[in-house]
């Protein structure tokens, strides 16, 4: 799935840890969701939704597989 996270994340002077100590994920999880080969859970999805004050889906853009 198509994300902006990486986008957000610099916007607010957020590092990958900071972001990651902020959702109470790891940082390698934020590395893998930015390149797009993981998608996080609909929990951490609606909370980084919620902290960069955007509808979740201006942060994940989806595509279907054809």
């Amino acid at each position: 799935m198509k994300n902006r996270i990486r986008e957000l994340r610099v916007e607010r002077k957020l590092t990958q840890e900071d972001l990651a100590e902020i959702l109470g994920i790891s940082r390698q999880s934020i590395n893998a969701i930015e390149k797009e080969k993981f998608d996080p859970s609909l929990t951490t999805a609606f909370k980084m939704a919620q902290l960069f004050e955007r509808p979740i889906e201006e942060l994940f853009i989806y595509q279907s597989e054809e």
